[in-house]
């Protein structure tokens, strides 16, 4: 049994954008008593706190509960009566207005321009900045068949890597691409986790639904961790549920 099992957040514990559900967050609760639990995902803590640290029940031992923002450049970890910050990897504005502009030039070149949007399209995570082709608030139906095979966004990508060639691009979501820090990915932010945690990276198995090369889960796949690639977060809540009844088993 591993001793951490570490989770995508969109498209692998919730909808996009969209708090745990009630089964989830029990499902969750029951597998921070057999193992630790961490979450590392491209958005940033509000939303972390949103989806997930609001939904999960009293009883579940958050102690135990990695909470990894931005793709992993920042930790917050539940300590003294509240989650806190423990460190972040920040943009500096020279940074930021590069890859503002990048991204500019590469939706221009790309020519995918959606008919309709919801709010901004580009949001400043401080440690990140996040792409949502749709906008911020675009429902779940049209984020979902906008881009369900990642195409749209890899050629994106593609053009962006060309524009940004010292930054770290990676999709996911359901529409969404995230920029970090040169080498900050899920990778990064997981290595981050074994050493602050003490444990060894083959004790850790992720668990996400972006794990083919360009997706933002696949740097776990490629530091050599074992990982489950996953459908949706009905898929995950049976991987969970096995990996919890397997551990009570003994």
């Amino acid at each position: 049994m591993k001793k951490i099992v570490a989770f995508d957040l969109d498209g692998t514990l919730a909808l996009s954008k969209q708090p745990l559900t009630d089964e989830m967050a029990e499902l969750l609760a029951q597998l921070l008593t057999v193992a630790q639990v961490a979450v590392i995902s491209g958005g940033d803590w509000p939303q972390f706190e949103k989806q997930v640290a609001s939904r999960l029940p009293a009883h579940a031992d958050v102690s135990r509960l990695w909470m990894l923002p931005t793709s992993g450049a920042k930790l917050y970890l539940h300590q003294n009566g509240g989650w806190e910050p423990i460190y972040a990897e920040l943009f500096t504005d020279e940074q930021k207005a590069n890859i503002l502009e990048a991204f500019d030039a590469s939706l221009a070149a790309t020519g995918f321009t959606p008919e309709e949007t919801w709010g901004e399209r580009i949001e400043d995570r401080g440690s990140q900045i996040t792409f949502s082709a749709l906008g911020q608030q675009a429902p779940i139906e049209a984020k979902e068949h906008w881009d369900p095979d990642f195409a749209k966004r890899k050629v994106i990508q593609a053009d962006l890597l060309k524009r940004l060639p010292d930054v770290s691009i990676k999709l996911g979501g359901a529409t969404s691409i995230d920029i970090t820090q040169p080498g900050i990915d899920k990778s990064w932010g997981l290595k981050r986790l074994s050493e602050r945690s003490g444990v060894a990276e083959a004790d850790i198995l992720f668990i996400g639904d972006a794990i083919f090369p360009g997706g933002n889960d696949y740097p776990a796949k490629e530091m050599g961790l074992d990982t489950i690639n996953v459908r949706d977060h009905l898929d995950t809540a049976n991987v969970i549920a096995a990996i919890v009844s397997c551990q009570k088993a003994g």
